[in-house]
């Protein structure tokens, strides 16, 4: 048994800026999407998104759980993970901003749907996405922290 003077430790490896945005765009991955409730808890849900440069992108419907924490409190945190080993994630901690812009709902919709789904569902699901009461969201990062080969020793 080894003593805490002699423990290894394993040291994740931080990501350069451009590869926490490969990290973010090569693969579809599904980001959890934290935000402060009313009474302060914690309310975390999964969240398909997409790049907008350096803004994330999703949507939500106006009378979510989500949309109401983001009207009255606009910081978010959203963590992407891969969950094949040597494992990574990326948390981003950011602003929220709210829009109803049909034009750019329907854009962002039909671009997030063929991502997650395939480019031959893409115009379903932005149209399923993009109806009346749905609100794009896109944050803004405050704060990035990324770290590659998380089981690497």
């Amino acid at each position: 048994m080894q003593d805490e003077k002699t423990a290894i430790i394993p040291v994740m490896k931080s990501m350069t800026p451009d590869e926490v945005w490969t990290f973010l765009t090569k693969k579809a991955r599904t980001a959890q999407c934290a935000t402060v409730k009313e009474n302060g808890h914690p309310h975390v849900v999964p969240v398909w998104f997409d790049v907008d440069g350096k803004t994330l992108v999703f949507s939500t419907w106006q009378a979510s759980v989500k949309a109401a924490n983001l009207r009255r409190d606009p910081r978010v945190s959203l963590c992407v993970d891969d969950e094949t080993p040597p494992f990574a994630f990326v948390q981003i901690d950011g602003t929220a901003s709210l829009s109803d812009d049909p034009e750019q709902l329907l854009y962002w919709a039909t671009r997030i749907g063929g991502r997650y789904m395939g480019t031959d569902q893409s115009e379903a699901y932005g149209k399923r996405n993009s109806v009346p009461g749905e609100l794009l969201v896109r944050v803004t990062p405050t704060r990035i922290i990324a770290r590659k080969d998380v089981a690497g020793w």
